[in-house]
């Protein structure tokens, strides 16, 4: 049972991920962070003695040190004078990794609000990888759509991070889309993500005998592609698609709908 003001790994992992999913705030010193460079996933950086300077609109936060002690309950506490819903971390990145859960290499995480660019008119892929990418990596992240000739010229001018082309590390590696290997390089597999990236692929390949919601989704990709001309208006939309595929595969994968019960086949 955590104490007051804590929250335990297994239920802070079950908040990463959905729409109103809390501030995450590292506040771990340098030592700590060289001796486990990793992070929770969507956590950022904030040194300790910095927790007064936060700017963002008072909401919901899970503050996080290496043991979930003096660190993280001291930032918690500032927060909560604040205005803020604070918890710290109980057992801190210690009890996280102990736990098995995912954990973001530090060196391959982008900055805060670093741009991500691919092709113009997305379907599948280019609206599942901002999904993973605003949920679980950079909730900042923003996401620019151009001509598939300029993907990699915008990329390298506006020092942006192309996905879901040829030639780039965040592409298709042979039988596997773009969001498997964003699931790899960040180290982000579980079991609800594993789920959800299955049907992905199955929808994108148009290998619908790898799982039978994968003719669902890509009809509903489809449809949302001929309702917005414009592409941050459809990825809007497809992010809320997309948040309800991740709680079927994280909760309701198992559940059927028959009605009315017990109708002939």
């Amino acid at each position: 049972m955590p104490q007051f003001g804590q929250i335990t790994p297994a239920a802070a992992f079950r908040l990463i991920g959905l729409p109103d999913a809390p501030v995450i705030l590292d506040v771990r010193i340098a030592e700590d962070i060289a001796a486990l460079p990793r992070l929770i996933p969507g956590a950022r950086l904030l040194p300790h003695d910095q927790i007064a300077t936060l700017t963002d609109p008072p909401g919901r936060a899970i503050t996080v040190c290496s043991k979930g002690k003096k660190l993280s309950e001291g930032a918690a506490a500032w927060l909560r004078s604040m205005g803020w819903q604070a918890e710290s971390l109980e057992g801190g990145t210690l009890a996280w990794e102990a736990a098995g859960l995912p954990m973001l290499p530090l060196a391959t995480v982008p900055a805060p609000g670093t741009p991500w660019v691919t092709r113009h008119r997305p379907k599948i892929d280019r609206i599942a990888c901002p999904w993973l990418i605003r949920r679980f990596i950079d909730p900042t992240a923003r996401f620019l759509f151009v001509a598939p000739a300029e993907v990699e010229a915008v990329a390298d001018r506006f020092n942006a991070i192309p996905y879901d082309i040829d030639g780039v590390i965040f592409s298709h590696r042979g039988d596997q889309c773009s969001f498997d290997a964003l699931l790899d390089d960040f180290a982000l597999h579980c079991e609800a993500l594993d789920r959800m990236a299955t049907v992905i692929r199955a929808a994108d390949t148009d290998r619908h005998d790898l799982s039978p919601q994968a003719a669902g989704l890509l009809a509903l990709s489809v449809g949302l592609s001929r309702m917005y001309r414009d592409d941050l208006s459809q990825l809007e939309a497809g992010i809320a698609l997309y948040d309800a595929l991740y709680r079927w595969a994280r909760d309701g994968h198992e559940e059927g709908h028959d009605w009315p019960a017990g109708r002939k086949a």
